[in-house]
């Protein structure tokens, strides 16, 4: 599990419907309580402040259903509507009564997609937003986590960004360099979905609009989440969320490589 005050300095390196309201998702199959089997440890509480990218698939839900298979208590609970960027966030009373309200252990910050890819979009817009919330989130004994998005599969050439890869570069650059000034800990699900783009070329991460994330997609970026925040590798969990076992065993390898890098690799 991250530690509060040693592990913040260390960086483990849009389309979408509009949902009126701030939607509260708590994911209660691996919740603190009721559970018939012994779990090691106390209970995580993790708060998710995003946009469609996390609610998609229900990211929480998968994270949860691995970590009762690595035989961890955690409990989710997720604001994230459509489009939203961390700025509307920052203006919502809700957001702002959820990160006081409870007693979260993590609360996660996704920006939205395209937001970080331009220098000027996330200097203006993103940096100043995360920078007001890290304060109440850090202010109710929480740590904060950046979630690393993953790039358009077409790019966004509008900006300069003629495919995938320029444009999950530009992201990476993004979040990099908020978290190094924050010193706010980075869970690199772009970073692993641009290795298994590299090396995986048969997975379908994407869904048709080449933005939000296909079941594999968002399985990887759990996977990815597991891993940083219990500190182990997710290979060989059974929890495969219905996806056919092979696909799984290699999203899981490609999590854990990216948060554990080998050295030498």
């Amino acid at each position: 599990m991250l530690q509060n005050n040693s592990y913040r300095g260390m960086l483990v390196l849009i389309v979408s419907c509009i949902v009126l309201g701030v939607i509260v998702l708590r994911t209660q199959s691996a919740s603190c309580s009721g559970f018939a089997l012994p779990f090691a440890g106390p209970c995580m509480r993790l708060l998710f402040i995003g946009n469609s990218y996390t609610s998609v698939n229900d990211l929480p839900a998968m994270l949860a259903g691995l970590a009762r298979s690595g035989g961890h208590r955690l409990e989710t609970a997720a604001l994230t509507n459509g489009g939203w960027r961390l700025a509307d966030h920052l203006a919502a009373t809700e957001t702002l009564d959820t990160i006081r309200s409870s007693q979260w252990d993590y609360v996660v910050l996704q920006e939205q997609s395209q937001i970080p890819a331009v220098e000027a979009l996330r200097t203006t817009q993103m940096y100043p937003a995360a920078r007001a919330l890290i304060q109440p989130i850090e202010e109710s004994g929480a740590t904060p986590l950046f979630f690393v998005t993953w790039g358009h599969r077409g790019g966004w050439p509008e900006r300069g960004l003629p495919d995938y890869r320029p444009m999950q570069a530009q992201i990476l650059q993004g979040y990099s360099a908020l978290a190094s000034e924050l010193a706010v800990p980075l869970v690199p699900v772009g970073s692993a979905w641009q290795a298994a783009v590299r090396e995986y070329p048969q997975l379908q991460l994407w869904q048709s609009d080449g933005s939000h994330p296909s079941a594999q997609g968002t399985y990887l970026a759990a996977c990815v989440f597991y891993a940083v925040l219990f500190q182990e590798s997710p290979e060989g969990l059974r929890y495969t969320a219905n996806l056919p076992p092979v696909i799984a065993r290699d999203l899981q390898q490609i999590a854990g490589r990216i948060v554990f890098p080998v050295a030498g690799e």
